[in-house]
């Protein structure tokens, strides 16, 4: 079984809640015209000025998705 990387967007400011939630919807577009198998998505507020939009791929997407969308950061997914 290979690893789960969740690939995060940092977004700070008065809007950061309504951008990330935002970027979910092109997180989610991009996964439908690669026709990646990937399922997991998602926006979490962390205050009232940041938030953060991230997309939970495997070892073998991580480039492709690294290269073409940019994330800030990753990390290991535990679910």
């Amino acid at each position: 079984m290979s690893r789960k990387i969740k690939l995060i967007w940092d977004f700070r400011g008065p809007s950061a809640a309504k951008t990330a939630e935002h970027h979910e919807i092109h997180l989610k577009e991009y996964i439908a015209i690669e026709k990646l198998p990937l399922q997991i998505t998602g926006f979490e507020i962390q205050g009232e000025m940041q938030a953060i939009a991230f997309m939970v791929v495997t070892d073998a997407h991580m480039i492709q998705v690294r290269d073409a969308l940019k994330p800030h950061r990753g990390e290991l997914y535990v679910e």
